[in-house]
């Protein structure tokens, strides 16, 4: 098993030395401990240079985590040649009390309603041949940047008024162009973490495409993309209004046409066919579309993949409409990536499974932030540490490395009762042994 002083030993550069010490400490407490990750838990666990007061000193300290993550990523998980997708979405952690830092009502999707907790922005790199995401930067929402990137037009009262006016184009309103826009709060944040990030990896990897759910299909979440070099890939509402260019001839006065027909999701021209299949069950088939289309909202041609499914045996049809900025991003890309997106959950999985990211405790804004990125950073500390098992453990999951660090917990602890330590080598089996009793999957070899 890889020790955690050989994962850290690349952050002697970054990090002030007492720091690193008691991050240490921190981690290997988190790796062994069960139940909640507070402060008072991480302190019984932490054993000697562990103490409470030393926590609470760790967690008071300025860090930045953005620096550590990505030289932890450089060292350890990244590959060079590896084609890596940026990717962000929002993690809620329920809180309740009043006093804590950002704590404000925020839209939870795993309980479909408003809750009350903090909101984070968490922008990782997606790995497109391993799988894999590793969270980059974890920064604190505010209610004000949590709004819609659209803005919604405001609530016209009924009354007597209503149909008065005449009909069509306000006298004196002027072409906008949809390339100069002005970036709600919410996109303003996104873009300033995304630069962060960017300017944060420099020119070890090469980025070219974000990723982010069906909330940034919008012109302006496009623009806001398109304006720090990357494309989007994202997702459009069901019921998007396309349209094909317009090729037809010149009408001979008046401006150019510029739409030509509008797409008809239940009968998309078959010139559009990219790919056709049947489940083994032929119950479903399932046919991609990709097209280059109009939308009277966005600035530009938009790449846009439609995949329709259809149930044979009830004639049931549902279809998703996923688009990109990059004009020239073959379909079965532009499904990859949307597809990979969702491994950023399993790293808010991991991080309130595993690391304390549900069980913060502290109320102050550092205390705060520090307890939310040390749950992101054990996430890519964690696959440092699995990753050289792997080839002997393939199945080695995130509670086998847990029930390891604690085994060797209870093992060294007993033996330090003993008048005489054992040798080194009589300790390593005792803690494979140890380590059988809680793991769920069978290792390779437990030697």
């Amino acid at each position: 098993m890889t020790d955690i002083m050989m994962v850290f030993a690349c952050l002697n550069q970054s990090l002030h030395p007492t720091v690193l010490r008691q991050l240490t400490v921190v981690a290997q407490a988190m790796l062994a401990m069960t139940g909640r990750v507070t402060m008072l838990g991480l302190s019984r666990w932490a054993g000697q240079g562990g103490s409470y007061r030393t926590i609470q000193r760790f967690f008071n300290t300025t860090v930045n985590w953005s620096l550590l993550q990505w030289v932890l990523i450089r060292t350890h998980l990244w590959q060079r040649g590896e084609t890596m997708v940026a990717a962000g979405d929002d993690v809620i952690v329920t809180k309740s009390g009043k006093c804590t830092h950002g704590l404000d009502r925020f839209f939870s999707s795993i309980y479909s309603k408003v809750v009350p907790g903090l909101g984070f922005l968490s922008l990782s790199l997606i790995s497109v041949e391993r799988r894999v995401s590793y969270p980059v930067v974890l920064e604190q929402l505010e209610q004000a940047q949590t709004a819609s990137p659209q803005e919604v037009p405001p609530h016209k009262p009924k009354g007597k008024d209503k149909g008065k006016g005449k009909p069509g184009r306000r006298k004196g309103s002027k072409n906008r162009n949809r390339r100069e826009i002005e970036l709600s709060p919410y996109l303003q944040f996104v873009q300033q973490n995304l630069k962060h990030m960017i300017d944060l990896i420099g020119s070890h990897i090469k980025l070219e495409h974000f990723v982010f759910e069906g909330a940034f299909g919008n012109n302006d979440a496009v623009q806001m993309v398109r304006q720090i070099g990357l494309h989007l890939v994202s997702k459009l509402r069901h019921d998007s209004a396309l349209y094909l260019p317009y090729t037809g001839p010149y009408s001979g006065r008046g401006p150019h046409k510029k739409y030509g027909d509008k797409i008809n999701y239940q009968d998309i021209p078959e010139m559009y066919l990219q790919a056709s299949s049947t489940d083994k069950d032929k119950e479903i088939e399932t046919k991609i579309y990709q097209m280059k289309v109009c939308h009277k909202k966005f600035a530009d041609l938009l790449n846009v993949v439609v995949i329709v499914k259809t149930n044979l045996k009830t004639h049931k049809v549902a279809h998703v409409v996923l688009f990109s900025s990059d004009l020239e991003l073959f379909y079965e890309l532009v499904i990859d990536y949307y597809r990979l997106r969702f491994q950023i959950e399993f790293n808010f999985r991991d991080a309130k499974q595993h690391w304390g990211l549900e069980d913060c405790m502290v109320v102050k804004e550092t205390p705060v932030y520090n307890s939310a990125n040390l749950a992101m950073f054990m996430v890519n500390v964690s696959q440092a540490l699995m990753r050289p098992m792997r080839a002997q453990w393939p199945e080695l999951s995130v509670n086998d490395l847990k029930t390891w660090f604690r085994s060797r917990k209870y093992v060294v602890e007993t033996l330090k009762l003993l008048p005489e330590i054992p040798e080194a080598i009589f300790i390593d089996q005792a803690i494979a042994q140890v380590a059988q009793l809680g793991r769920i999957n069978q290792a390779g070899n437990s030697a």
